[in-house]
């Protein structure tokens, strides 16, 4: 699962499907969730503390998007369709919607869930200097005249990522294989960007259009700079997974809310204002 302040076109997810989005809000004030008011109205209580459509994605967000969750749920999830263990327990759910915030503000380069006092600045995310990835001054990715590098690999002895006749250092191999549903994200993010983009043509499969011919004829600075905040997210993203995988744990070990207690109290029930019409479409 990722996460995205920006609305997913169809080359978001995997460069070929758009998967499924599933946005938060349902106007454009933010006052209108995708979250069922019944839900919200009864973690409320059942908390003793406001629950905010905020903070249910927060908790979604912690709990499923890390790895562990994906090993954990693998035979379920061969059936399309999340189902989120949650928690009934009112600590376990704070600590979750605290850390999904950060989950959520290193997916979206600092853009959502923002708080300076917590370490979350209005800025791409930055890891601590010792953990930081650096260009050493031999390692420059060359601009013009080089042209666009066509190769991108990594040296797991020496941490180092190398492309075309530049490197980077101090990247984890955990960063190097981080995955998303199977796909590769350096490897994806470097071929929209390398010399030569094309790909085969599978099947009945039409051919691109030569508007994918129009690149930089040599590496930009704005590359270096967009790979560098990649490397640093990922990196982060690497650091939290453990912390997710306890979190995990310690709500299956729990008490948890299982569908028919929450259809029970009424937390499944389409808003009032819905069924009146007053929405153009009932939350999901």
């Amino acid at each position: 699962m990722t996460f995205t302040e920006l609305i997913p076109d169809q080359h978001h997810y995997k460069g070929n499907f758009g998967g499924r989005a599933f946005p938060l809000w349902r106007t454009s004030d933010a006052k209108v969730s995708n979250i069922k008011p019944a839900l919200l109205t009864h973690l409320t209580k059942a908390y003793g503390t406001r629950v905010s459509p905020e903070e249910l994605m927060a908790y979604i967000a912690a709990v499923l998007a890390h790895p562990a969750f994906t090993a954990r749920f693998q035979k379920d999830l061969v059936r399309p369709g999340l189902r989120v263990p949650l928690t009934a327990d009112a600590a376990l759910f704070a600590k979750a919607t605290a850390l999904g915030r950060e989950v959520v503000w290193l997916h979206t380069y600092g853009e959502r869930f923002a708080d300076p006092k917590a370490g979350r600045p209005f800025s791409a995310p930055r890891l601590p200097k010792d953990k930081a990835p650096f260009i050493p001054k031999d390692g420059a990715i060359p601009g013009a005249p080089e042209p666009l590098p066509d190769d991108m690999h990594y040296d797991a002895a020496k941490r180092r990522l190398h492309i075309g006749r530049g490197h980077i250092d101090n990247v984890p191999p955990q960063v190097w294989a981080y995955e998303v549903s199977g796909m590769n994200v350096l490897r994806q993010w470097f071929s929209y960007r390398k010399r030569d983009r094309s790909r085969p043509i599978i099947g009945d499969r039409r051919k691109p259009s030569p508007l994918g011919d129009i690149q930089p004829d040599h590496w930009p600075y704005e590359y270096t700079s967009d790979l560098l905040d990649l490397l640093h997210v990922l990196g982060w993203l690497v650091a939290l997974e453990p912390r997710q995988a306890g979190l995990l744990d310690a709500i299956l070990a729990g008490r948890l809310w299982d569908h028919a207690a929450l259809t029970a109290a009424g937390a499944l029930a389409i808003a009032d204002a819905a069924a009146n019409g007053e929405v153009e479409n009932p939350p999901r």
